[in-house]
């Protein structure tokens, strides 16, 4: 018998960008009549690649294009790519949320989909009412999620909370009820995309735990991330998706060089302001960054470790009665691993106010990080809710200079190594 538990054939997906439909009634009637024959898409042929990178007009766009992929029992299988490579994509059509436009996937087994926080819960009903339907919805018996049940709230930390409606939980309390109801409901298939970094360091940690332990059951997790580091950890093999397509399919070591590979010429050579792979509801966008010395002088990104950089991040407002936002830097290596972190909340600074147009500055007097390439992610939210985040916003090349050594700088996350920081606002 076949150890292959899902298993992908030439499957591509197709949107429309702009308006639900073709745009004309006759090209809607002339796509209805080809699929009702079992014939392909006529209007297919005009998409193009997923490059999300430079903006397109309304047109037809390949999300994912001949996609071709087998995986085992029991095995834990990590797919990775930039912001709109197709990741979330292809869970949602191996968990049947949404149908191929070519392409046939099969999977043995029952599927637990964890992926975005909420997923397959009503917001009225209460954390244990959601747990039974979700239970339900995956056939499970009754009396089988009895049985699970206690785990599943123990784990998730929500016992307090179990008969209260989770439209009052915290964003951190849904991505640990979800995981929770994911992870011990019987399902042969896991999928996780990107919700557990929502999550705080402890909860994450046993997470990755509880994967390791499904996985040893024989189960099959699918995971996704953009932390390298917990990808090389836990993951076996996967899959580099790049605009849509396969780059790269093999073990987690070779998937991961292939991506780095890419990502040492990000997309950061495209002007900030014109970037299309950000997120956030755009209230506030950052158009330009610039990594200076003491003097204002744009370094081009380049320093040494122990000099004094500025991180200069101009933005635009385009809403009215906003105040006090939070606003970061996180400088992380090529494999996703945060070494420096810098925000208005850690280093105590309110209110922020903000301005039509403007500039935020982060200022380091001793960059503590040794030599190497580091990724800049820009993020800036109110209350909560991202306005912009942009991921490989720039790139940071650190020289040997007065600081050796390397590890994770906090500011005042453990008072063994303090940052001389600031904050200043043009």
């Amino acid at each position: 018998m076949s150890n292959t538990v899902i298993k992908i054939e030439n499957l591509s997906k197709e949107y429309f960008l702009g308006e639900v439909g073709t745009g004309t009634l006759s090209h809607d009637l002339h796509r209805w009549w080809a699929r009702f024959r079992g014939k392909e898409d006529p209007y297919s042929m005009v998409g193009r690649i997923n490059d999300l990178s430079v903006s397109n007009k309304p047109d037809y766009i390949w999300a994912l294009r001949d996609i071709n992929l087998e995986i085992s029992k029991g095995e834990v299988f990590g797919i990775i790519g930039k912001n709109g490579a197709g990741k979330s994509t292809l869970l949602k059509i191996i968990s049947r949320i949404t149908a191929p436009s070519k392409g046939s996937i099969k999977a043995k087994g029952r599927i637990a989909s964890l992926l975005e926080v909420g997923t397959g819960m009503h917001p009225e009903l209460t954390g244990r009412e959601n747990i039974f339907l979700n239970g339900a919805i995956l056939g499970m018996k009754h009396h089988e999620i009895t049985a699970r049940f206690d785990g599943i709230v123990e784990f998730s930390g929500c016992g307090l909370f179990v008969d209260t409606p989770i439209k009052r939980y915290s964003t951190g309390m849904r991505v640990r009820l979800g995981f929770s109801v994911a992870a011990f409901l019987d399902a042969e298939i896991l999928i996780v995309d990107e919700v557990l970094a929502v999550g705080d360091a402890e909860f994450q940690k046993r997470c990755l735990q509880k994967i390791d332990d499904v996985a040893k059951e024989g189960r099959t997790i699918l995971f996704v991330s953009h932390n390298m580091t917990t990808v090389s950890n836990i993951c076996s093999k996967g899959i580099f998706l790049d605009k849509g397509q396969v780059s790269y399919i093999g073990s987690t070591k070779d998937v991961i060089n292939r991506y780095l590979s890419v990502r040492r010429h990000p997309s950061q050579k495209i002007p900030l302001a014109v970037r299309t792979d950000r997120h956030g509801d755009g209230r506030v966008r950052f158009i330009d960054m610039q990594i200076t010395d003491v003097d204002g002088i744009d370094n081009h990104g380049n320093c040494l470790s122990g000099d004094t950089v500025r991180f200069k991040l101009d933005y635009e407002c385009h809403a009215d009665n906003l105040s006090d936002p939070l606003v970061a830097i996180a400088v992380n290596t090529l494999i996703g691993e945060c070494y420096l972190y810098l925000s208005t909340e850690l280093l105590g600074i309110h209110p922020v106010p903000i301005k039509k147009s403007g500039s935020f500055i982060f200022s380091i007097a001793s960059l503590p990080l040794a030599s190497g390439q580091y990724s800049i992610s820009v993020w800036i939210s109110f209350k909560g809710n991202p306005a912009d985040w942009v991921m490989d916003a720039g790139i940071l090349t650190v020289e040997d200079g007065d600081f050796f050594g390397s590890g994770r700088v906090m500011p005042r996350s453990h008072g063994r190594f303090l940052v001389d920081h600031s904050f200043d606002i043009q």
